[in-house]
């Protein structure tokens, strides 16, 4: 095993010294060393119950012969991170969790290893690090917090609180409204409970065949995922000797079977950031115009937060990732999972249990699915909306320019009441190396829709969104500001032109006044130090993944 450097012969004294100082006996130096990557922390709401997860894992280890070891990696929560600083540092962190789990896998020779994850960037940095080390591993996501209700009725969450703000700045609402959203829509442990993008990735992980069946969308609450995490913990050991790599089980069938997925059930946009990302890791190349292909040919057949009324929670109950693959199962390719079944004998075992939130492939809620690349001479590289949280009349839109340099101006601005119907409000600087580190948008979308100008303006941005953002809002734009993208060269009231059926993003400017103005913009920079001035050196743009190269 990799762990006989430490723990076999003569030569391994010291490291066997140290190992016992960890309380190993001579019998445990015979056994699988398998690690756990716990995100778990006391800030972040998706994190807090992860301990319990963990031990759980533990005992499945220890029952199934082998000896765990516990380390801990980073969580950010980008809902405390929105709207400043912070959130120029999450995007970040999903390679400083990879390169953490890199380093102590490695660095300890173990022979397997359990992600225990959760939110948005937890999990795609830990499925990086397992394609890139390829050692035996399995993730145990943490699961969706139950909903949030007011008056027994309502189903809340997060998406809900930043709306709630943009009525109360149109004046429709008042603080104490507010304050009731506020206390009820987070109601306690897990990740938020729409298909956001912490939900969207715990999805796309299972259906990858990187976690157990059932993973997926048990919530957080749910005894049932104690139950999958002990029986990850006994299945790690099983991979770990029968040496079962992830590259062994994740190929480019199954990318394109968690795109389809994704695409049924109207995944967050950052999934186009993070599967071409976890590709790259696993030797393959997703492109970005692969989700446009499959968009057109999976129809999105569940309506869930925020594009819809559904949560997690009503999609656990449906029958889960089974069950939708169950609906997809005469699209899906046939590839292995760490379950020991292949992703087609769990497309045929899956039931479906709700027709209403799991429709029929002949009666969708959208005969596209979930998410549509937009391209033109103002993202030639490339643009992505969740076109399954567009209303009918934001499909084709034309509007004039509202140039903006940094988020908050934009927010500033549309707090003010300075954008109005016929406005699209443009964000540009804020891609992964202009901010740097491409933070999401939630606040200047959702005062959008709360202040009740949804139909009527769209934002555009080399940035990205949260998985909760609904609306005509259009991110990844790429090349993005500080590449000289074209972007950077919209001047305010241009006529900007969306067609999200024909895929068109274009402002109205010739080509020949493009090539002007780009040759006369001035880079906005903003000074950076420490581990955002290395990203800025190694990220690449929206439409790559913002992969480090």
């Amino acid at each position: 095993m990799r762990s006989d450097v430490v723990r076999k012969g003569i030569g391994s004294a010291p490291a066997r010294s140290l190992l016992r100082a960890d309380g190993l006996t001579d019998e445990d130096f015979e056994k699988p060393f398998i690690g756990i990557a716990n995100s778990w922390n006391d800030i972040v709401p998706g994190h807090i119950h992860l301990n319990k997860i963990a031990e759980a894992v533990r005992e499945g280890i220890i029952e199934a012969g082998g000896k765990p070891f516990t380390f801990g990696v980073p969580a950010i929560c980008d809902g405390i991170a929105m709207g400043h600083k912070g959130m120029r540092f999450s995007l970040i962190s999903r390679e400083v969790i990879s390169d953490c789990c890199e380093v102590m896998v490695e660095g300890h020779a173990l022979d397997g290893w359990v992600g225990i994850t959760n939110c948005d960037k937890v999990t795609p940095g830990m499925l990086m690090a397992a394609g890139r080390m390829n050692v035996p591993s399995i993730m145990v996501t943490g699961g969706a917090m139950e909903t949030g209700r007011l008056d027994g009725k309502e189903n809340l969450d997060l998406q809900s609180v930043f709306e709630a703000l943009g009525s109360y700045s149109a004046g429709k609402v008042d603080e104490e409204f507010v304050k009731t959203i506020e206390c009820a829509a987070c109601p306690g442990i897990g990740s938020c409970s729409g298909l956001f993008t912490a939900n969207s990735m715990a999805c796309l992980t299972e259906v990858l065949g990187m976690s157990l069946t059932g993973c997926g969308t048990s919530l957080a609450v749910d005894e049932k995922k104690l139950k999958i995490a002990r029986e990850t913990g006994k299945r790690i050991v099983e991979l770990v000797r029968k040496d079962i790599k992830p590259r062994d089980i994740v190929s480019m069938k199954s990318f394109r079977n968690a795109i389809r997925v994704d695409m049924a059930i109207g995944g967050s946009t950052n999934t186009a950031l993070h599967i071409p990302a976890i590709s790259k890791d696993f030797g393959h190349d997703v492109k970005l115009d692969m989700f446009d292909e499959i968009s057109r040919e999976v129809p999105h057949i569940t309506s869930l937060r925020p594009a819809g009324m559904f949560s997690i929670h009503d999609l656990d109950n449906a029958g889960g990732m089974s069950a939708v693959l169950n609906r997809l199962e005469d699209m899906i390719e046939d590839a292995p999972t760490v379950n020991g079944k292949s992703i087609a004998e769990i497309a045929r075992e899956g039931r479906v249990k709700d027709d209403n939130v799991l429709r029929p492939l002949d009666n969708p809620y959208h005969m596209q699915g979930g998410i549509a690349i937009l391209k033109g001479n103002l993202a030639p590289e490339g643009a992505v909306i969740k076109q399954a949280a567009v209303s009918e009349k934001m499909m084709r839109f034309s509007g004039r320019a509202r140039v903006f340099d940094r988020e908050s101006d934009a927010t500033d601005a549309i707090l003010a009441g300075k954008i109005v119907s016929g406005d699209v409000v443009v964000i540009r600087y804020e891609g992964p190396r202009g901010a740097p580190g491409m933070p999401e948008m939630l606040s200047p979308t959702s005062l959008i829709m709360g202040r009740g100008l949804g139909d009527s303006v769209a934002l555009i941005t080399d940035g990205r969104f949260s998985g909760a953002t609904r609306g005509g809002a259009i991110g990844h734009v790429s090349p993005e500001a500080y590449e000289k993208g074209p972007i950077a060269a919209v001047k305010d009231d241009d006529i900007i032109e969306i067609d999200i059926p024909a895929r068109k993003l274009n402002v109205k400017v010739s080509d020949a006044e493009m090539k002007e103005r780009l040759s006369k913009v001035d880079t906005v920079e903003r000074p950076v130090t420490g581990v955002q001035k290395r990203y800025r050196k190694l990220v690449t743009n929206g439409a790559n993944g913002a992969y480090l190269e």
